[in-house]
């Protein structure tokens, strides 16, 4: 059996370059006022659009708009506001929750360490990052199943990586002040390019090798992208 071939350090950062030449824009999708909300909002995200989030989000932090509000609230009338989207019953028991630990443990504030977030309940390492790039502007890699799949279809990491693999082998290879853009660029790539639906993985190549500079790094980066995909049908 052949040896998974994986870009190194160099080639995945020519690589993220490139994808994020194609997908530039920064800043999640999600709308929110405060971090208390962009906090409830990420956790309403998990396994749903952000378009379906920000359909119900208005609403909810109209009537919640703070930890004191929501910690009050009945599960009952929090799920009435998020009845539309995936898995409410437990994600309005996790907003409840969430937001009585942040009185209980915060006095009402966002934590701002990975760790302090995800004692939080309803918060695991993917929304803790993602708080922590856009509420405090700190660097982080958050893996979420577009990342974590791209990131596997390209090479950049081992096929059977976990998720806090891929995430650990990620920031291990850019430097920090990649982390952000490049989580956002590929999630992009994954949502809108290379989707988990079947595709026609070489447009997605094609697309990379044309915002790719022309060095020998990016080359051999190219070459090893294309390790199950025959060349000929991407030139």
């Amino acid at each position: 059996m052949s040896e998974e071939v994986i870009l190194n350090d160099k080639e995945v950062i020519e690589s993220i370059k490139a994808i994020t030449k194609i997908y530039p824009e920064l800043g999640t999708a999600l709308k929110y006022e405060s971090n208390f909300q962009l906090l409830c909002a990420v956790i309403l995200s998990a396994q749903t659009t952000d378009i379906s989030v920000n359909k119900v989000t208005p609403a909810l932090f109209e009537s919640f708009p703070t930890p004191e509000a929501m910690a009050a609230a009945p599960v009952e009338d929090i799920k009435e506001h998020i009845r539309s989207i995936g898995l409410y019953n437990n994600k309005s028991k996790y907003l409840k929750n969430m937001a009585q630990a942040l009185l209980d443990k915060f006095d009402g504030e966002v934590p701002h360490t990975r760790k302090e977030l995800m004692s939080l309940p309803g918060v695991g390492r993917k929304t803790a990052n993602v708080v922590l790039t856009n509420g405090f502007q700190t660097p982080a890699f958050a893996v979420d199943t577009h990342v974590d799949r791209v990131s596997k279809k390209l090479h950049f990491v081992p096929k059977n990586a976990s998720v806090p693999a891929v995430e650990d082998i990620m920031t291990d290879k850019l430097p920090s002040e990649m982390w952000y853009p490049a989580h956002h660029s590929i999630l992009l790539f994954g949502r809108h390019q290379c989707v988990a639906r079947k595709h026609d993985h070489t447009e997605c190549l094609k697309r990379i090798k044309e915002a790719l500079p022309k060095n020998d790094t990016a080359k051999s980066a190219f070459q090893k992208m294309l390790t199950e995909i025959n060349e000929e049908e991407i030139i």
